[in-house]
């Protein structure tokens, strides 16, 4: 198993944080006025704290000292009143955003999560699982942890530092241009800081979401991992990831470290000096103590709106990365959805029909050789077509075409003279199921499995019933809950026969005018394979049918089989006739060592063959 998935997403690239926070808007939008007061009601907050200063500074100047117990009780009890506000302000800022925000979190994800579903099976193939998951988990509550605190404080900070400093400069304009020193050595540690934060906060989010892949992966795959003894080598490749993650974490911790030492240093010895400025000039009579004391108490107020800008920079900067990485998977376009196409309401019947299709793989070489290379094949109404061929042939490629899993390069195929390529995805799924030779179920109950097939009107009891005894699944009727039992995930709780049962179960129940089987009966055993095959002989007869063969006995189910060889269908024919004309045929149905034995095999062998051990794909 490998230890990284890599992630198609675009490396880490010079880009505006400001630009890719504003793709937020969209989603910000709904909830925009509920964002707007609560920074009013914020800075109003932050402004409270301003106020203190001035109280401070009457207070010194005239009840303490005139000698005014009363006076400082007053003073005392409007700076009390004044610390009341500010909490119970900072309060409602907090209500007005909690309840919005985590809509906007839930839009976002609902949003990711359909589109994912309607992306092709080629964009699923490039992607890791866990970058996805890490997309609609860790990177949407970053994003509302941005909306709710970082954006809101940006601007109430700004707010809180203009008003301020036009406090001090009223107050005394020459310690003002001493507080006001630091701004711009400050500015530019800002932006080399943000630069280097940015590229770190990716690589981390990056890491994270190959950790997930990884954890997802050994989850998955415990049984093959214990029954090799590889979990050794998987603990190893976890550590090799997780000391990764802590690497960059502590990079960006020291970063944060560094640029909170700079804001934190330059602020206090600006202070210092002030005071010492304020000082002199109290002893000078050129200022007041109180308005010294408000001075310092307003500078002292003003730290926190400071300091918190690399605070606030770098969970901007995160959320920008954020951002990137959450509409990387949101900017891939979806598939097109066509309208009626011309012909959809015919009533002719032309079965199914596949003119010159091609097909190559996206991340298969230009220079090399299509899979499919122009396939020509006719299924007549209500006929059941066998598709065989050797390994890597392309049979289980051919079938992902029909339900458009993937999408032909070249070619058409068409549902009773209807192109699939122009058929709504709703119309397509209506008309066509597929059985799969690796058969997924999903953690729900066996009748929700089951009538998943079933299409957006679902399935009665009967359905369900019927499609249960063509798959012959009686073994549902021992399960604790019958048809209300829960499978668990991926259905590993039942055998591979089982699952492959209900697959196909699920599969009929709907009962398709077209029906693909990829190699439905491979992990039956002899006699439940017999069965299975008498009952499915009936559902076939009422639909029409493209069977891929593996053993010789499900090729009996068809009326018809086709060889495909080298991307191209090189012959088509009943069985018979096949073994009869076909030296390809008769080495698939033998298990001969040379294509060009052409011993008689009118009866099919025993399942042993090689065909039987072929790959689906």
């Amino acid at each position: 198993m490998s230890a990284t998935t890599p992630d198609p997403a675009p490396a880490v690239r010079s880009r505006s944080a400001i630009r890719s926070l504003l793709r937020l808007w969209p989603y910000v939008r709904p909830v925009r006025g509920r964002l707007g007061w609560s920074a009013v009601v914020g800075a109003v907050a932050s402004c409270m704290a301003l106020l203190i200063p001035l109280v401070l500074k009457w207070m010194v100047d005239g009840p303490v000292s005139d000698h005014d117990p009363a006076g400082v009780w007053l003073g005392g009890g409007l700076i009390l009143l004044l610390g009341l506000l500010e909490a119970g302000l900072f309060g409602v800022r907090r209500w007005l955003v909690a309840r919005p925000l985590a809509g906007v979190e839930a839009a976002m994800r609902a949003d990711l999560y359909r589109h994912l579903q309607r992306l092709p099976v080629e964009f699923h193939d490039r992607w890791a699982s866990g970058q996805l998951l890490s997309r609609a988990t860790m990177d949407l509550q970053i994003l509302r942890m941005f909306l709710a605190f970082p954006l809101v404080f940006l601007v109430v900070n700004t707010v809180t530092v203009v008003i301020g400093f036009a406090i001090l400069f009223a107050q005394s304009w020459l310690l003002g241009l001493v507080l006001l020193a630091p701004a711009v050595p400050l500015m530019i540690m800002c932006s080399v800081f943000e630069t280097r934060y940015a590229l770190a906060a990716r690589r981390a989010q990056d890491q994270a979401g190959d950790l997930a892949t990884l954890v997802e992966e050994s989850v998955l795959g415990i049984r093959i991992i214990k029954a090799f003894g590889r979990h050794r080598s998987q603990a190893r490749a976890f550590r090799e990831q997780t000391r990764g993650l802590w690497r960059t974490e502590i990079r960006k911790a020291k970063l944060l470290s560094d640029i909170w030492a700079v804001i934190m240093t330059l602020p206090e010895v600006a202070i210092g000096a002030a005071l010492m400025c304020g000082v002199l000039q109290v002893s000078d009579g050129k200022l007041s103590a109180g308005t010294l004391v408000a001075f310092l108490s307003t500078a002292l107020a003003l730290r926190w709106p400071v300091e918190s800008i690399g605070f606030l920079l770098a969970m901007s900067n995160e959320s920008a990365t954020a951002a990137d990485r959450y509409f990387e998977a949101m900017d891939t376009p979806e598939p097109e959805v066509a309208g009626a196409p011309d012909g959809a309401g015919a009533t002719y019947q032309d079965g199914l029909r596949m003119t010159g299709v091609r097909f190559r793989y996206p991340d298969a070489p230009e220079t090399g050789a299509e899979l499919l290379r122009g396939v020509d094949l006719h299924i007549r109404p209500g006929e059941t077509m066998a598709l065989v061929g050797a390994t890597g042939s392309g049979k289980t490629t051919l079938t992902a075409l029909l339900p458009r899993l993937h999408r032909a390069t070249g070619g058409r195929i068409t549902l009773d003279g209807a192109d699939i390529a122009e058929l709504p995805v709703k119309r397509l799924r209506e008309l066509l199921a597929v059985a799969f030779e690796e058969p997924t179920l999903f953690s729900a109950t066996v009748r929700e499995n089951v009538a998943m097939g079933a299409g957006p009107d679902g399935a009665d009891e009967a359905d369900i019933v019927r499609a249960l005894a063509v798959a012959q699944c009686d073994f549902v009727e021992r399960l604790p809950d019958g048809l209300d039992t829960q499978v668990g995930e991926q259905g590993l709780s039942l055998s591979g026969g089982q699952r492959q049962r209900l697959a196909l179960a699920r599969a009929v129940v709907g009962r398709p005018q077209f029906l693909v089987l990829d190699d439905p009966l491979s992990a039956l055993d002899v006699h439940t394979e017999a069965l299975v095959e008498a009952a499915l002989r009936e559902v076939l007869a009422e639909t029409t049918a493209l069977v891929v063969a593996h053993r010789p006995s499900t090729v009996l189910l068809a009326d018809r089989v086709a060889l495909l060889e080298d991307g191209r269908i090189t012959a088509v024919g009943t069985h018979a006739e096949l073994l009869h004309d076909s030296a390809a045929y008769r080495h698939l149905m033998s298990g001969a060592d040379e294509p060009g034995d052409t011993r008689p095999t009118d009866t099919p062998r025993a399942p042993h063959t090689p065909l039987e051990r072929s790959d689906a794909r």
